[in-house]
């Protein structure tokens, strides 16, 4: 299959597809990780339907949308007026995605604004439940894939981003989170990766939602 893998730089996901044989290529505005050459450094929306795609896997950034940014959105509780203009900006990018004419379509991201008014997700996996000890809520919408079965559930051990930032100055329950860098924050884990790939290209899954 041809496969995009859009806003990733890292490379996890697109590799997870190639050591499968399919034509996976990453689109990022950075460069990737990895130093790959089946990466295009562009604005994704160049290539969208530019090219007969069989299936995409976006990362849209999240950084508007994510409801872990209410503190930034509303400022001593009124709305930021840039703030919310970028978050409709993100929104349209979002359905941009989604509406892509590709046959297959997974996006994933966190928990959005309820604001954004984005459609329900078809499925909210965990790092830990393929392998990776870790909890970071993820939530997937999925275009004619079938939700990921867990691989491989372990115990979690800790956050891997920031929770309960809004209840810090409160003295309530707050974990910094492992990962230390927006670079950290936004890699997909190992496992969840090979997950995607692993069930998402297989023919005797995918011809139950075709």
């Amino acid at each position: 299959m041809k496969i995009l893998i859009a806003c990733e730089s890292s490379g996890r996901v697109r590799q997870a597809f190639r050591e499968l044989g399919h034509d996976a290529w990453s689109c990022d505005l950075e460069p990737a990780e990895d130093i790959q050459t089946h990466h295009l450094q562009k604005n994704v929306m160049t290539f969208l339907n530019a090219q007969d795609w069989d299936m995409m896997i976006a990362f849209p950034p999240c950084t508007h949308l994510s409801r872990a940014g209410a503190r930034w959105l509303y400022p001593k509780g009124k709305i930021d007026s840039d703030r919310y203009e970028k978050l409709l900006e993100a929104r349209q990018f979002f359905f941009n995605l989604l509406n892509a004419d590709i046959p297959k379509i997974a996006i994933e991201n966190p928990t959005p604004f309820r604001i954004a008014d984005l459609p329900p997700p078809n499925q909210i996996i965990q790092p830990y439940y393929f392998g990776d000890p870790y909890t970071k809520r993820t939530l997937l919408w999925l275009k004619n894939l079938q939700p990921l079965i867990p691989t491989n559930v372990v115990e979690p051990i800790a956050p891997w981003v920031q929770s309960n930032t809004s209840g810090k100055g409160r003295g309530e329950k707050y974990h910094p989170g492992i990962a230390r860098s927006p670079k950290d924050r936004s890699r997909t884990f190992e496992g969840v990766a090979a997950a995607m790939a692993a069930q998402w290209s297989n023919p005797m899954t995918l011809e139950r939602w075709t």
